[in-house]
């Protein structure tokens, strides 16, 4: 993630694979993106993909078996952890952590798509 669209910018952070962001312009190969706390940077297209993941926004998430807040949690999930996106149903998210582990989390705890 760099300060501008171009090499010759400052690196300004780096994120892990399958980070959402959402494209708010574009110059050349380059995509001006967003996140979910709202800060801007530049990234090369060509490091970037259309698999839909999602980002834990609040403190922690937990993940369940099944889709619904009765349903066992599976594993807690920490605030920015990666998720990949398997399934939606309603308000509830089928995703992948980063760690492996696969779970049902409520749309509203997560950011992306």
């Amino acid at each position: 993630m760099r300060t501008g669209p171009g090499q010759r910018y400052e690196t300004h952070w780096t994120v892990s694979r399958g980070y959402p962001f959402r494209v708010i312009g574009r110059k050349g190969a380059w995509l001006h993106v967003s996140d979910f706390e709202g800060d801007k940077a530049w990234v090369f297209r060509s490091m970037t993909d259309k698999t839909p993941h999602y980002v834990v926004k609040a403190q922690s998430a937990n993940l369940r078996r099944a889709p619904g807040a009765r349903s066992p949690v599976v594993k807690r999930a920490g605030y920015g952890d990666v998720l990949r996106t398997i399934e939606r149903r309603g308000n509830w998210v089928k995703v992948r952590h980063e760690g492996g582990a696969t779970g049902w989390v409520q749309r509203s705890l997560v950011w992306g798509w």
